[in-house]
């Protein structure tokens, strides 16, 4: 099979089930940037050195490619076939919320908001935190025109919210610790 199809050329492309779309449709952006997102954890898994997160990581890339297969495929019309999908990963909702849960026992108290950075794998893990916000918007871009994505929205709102958590654990393992916001930072005097 070739990479290239030439299908694309003109500006458009195929959704599962055959129906040809432009590239700048909002369920094309949508699981685009859930592609995206699955790239951006891709690189943060690179990273991260802690293993334990690294292997969580891993596990929410192959949800992505199944939410990414169910966001391409549109609503089944009246006597239309659906193609078969891989199933949502619905029950992993709770699972982040566990993993969110342990996490805030090993961590210090959140006391103040907290910069993106610290140690290469948090800074990787609050960039992905951003482009999963990004998708999220998407999807609820999407939502508004047809179907229902209401299971897709609480996944990618959980997985923001743990991609912070792993953050700020990276960087508590790592011993960097939060970077706080400063509200009245002053600059420092140069020399």
């Amino acid at each position: 099979m070739k990479i290239y199809t030439r299908t694309g050329d003109t500006g458009e492309t195929g959704l599962f089930g055959g129906e040809r779309v432009p590239k700048d449709n909002v369920r094309v952006d949508a699981y685009g940037t859930v592609d995206e997102l699955n790239a951006t954890i891709g690189w943060a898994v690179a990273q991260v050195s802690d293993a334990e997160i690294r292997g969580r990581l891993a596990l929410l890339q192959h949800d992505l490619f199944s939410l990414g297969s169910n966001l391409a495929t549109p609503p089944v019309q009246e006597r239309g076939k659906k193609p078969k999908l891989p199933p949502m990963p619905t029950q992993r909702v709770e699972e982040m919320e566990a993993w969110i849960d342990a996490a805030d026992t090993e961590l210090p108290a959140l006391r103040a908001f907290v910069l993106p950075g610290g140690c290469p794998g948090a800074a990787a893990l609050h960039v992905a935190r951003t482009v999963c916000r990004r998708a999220e918007r998407a999807v609820v871009r999407l939502s508004g025109t047809k179907g229902s994505e209401a299971e897709l929205l609480a996944y990618l709102n959980r997985l923001s919210d743990l991609l912070f958590t792993l953050a700020r654990l990276e960087n508590h393992r790592n011993g960097a610790g939060d970077i706080e916001w400063v509200k009245h930072l002053e600059p420092k005097p140069s020399s």
